[in-house]
């Protein structure tokens, strides 16, 4: 699994002109699901992103998590984060998971986010024509790969 996380003052998903879901402070998590992926993965980005220290504490050192601040979450899937371009100027799609596969793995991420939070996590949805709005914070953005955890 890759992962875009942007630590954001406010972030919303826009579909068919209408608002979707919406956070004000917290983390807009792009996510983007390989064929390979598994529950292992899963945990591991969803322990990650819970306990990573990347919010202000009161001496403006960033030392506190998402859970620390009691931040919010949006996630959005995005394939397109598993896009090759090692060939041509067309990207690849090859790596990222099909629909069947890569449903039920974004539904069992984002369950595991909210028990390992305990608080609800908001999303896009699976597949759609999205318009995503945010107001980074920092900024502070931060790539992710489950296969690349050493």
């Amino acid at each position: 699994m890759r992962i875009v996380l942007q630590r954001v003052l406010e972030a919303s998903v826009q579909i068919e002109g209408k608002v979707y879901a919406e956070i004000e402070k917290g983390l807009l998590i792009f996510i983007g699901i390989e064929v390979t992926d598994s529950q292992e993965d899963i945990q591991w980005l969803s322990n990650k992103l819970c306990n990573m220290r990347i919010f202000n504490d009161e001496n403006n050192i960033m030392n506190r998590s998402v859970k620390q601040i009691n931040g919010e979450i949006l996630v959005v899937s995005q394939f397109t984060l598993q896009a090759s371009i090692k060939k041509g100027n067309r990207p690849s799609y090859t790596k990222a998971a099909n629909p069947e596969i890569a449903l039920p793995l974004y539904e069992t991420f984002v369950a595991q986010l909210q028990k390992d939070l305990q608080a609800n996590i908001r999303t896009g949805v699976f597949g759609a024509d999205m318009k995503i709005s945010l107001v980074n914070d920092g900024p502070i953005t931060i790539c992710m790969d489950s296969k690349n955890r050493t």
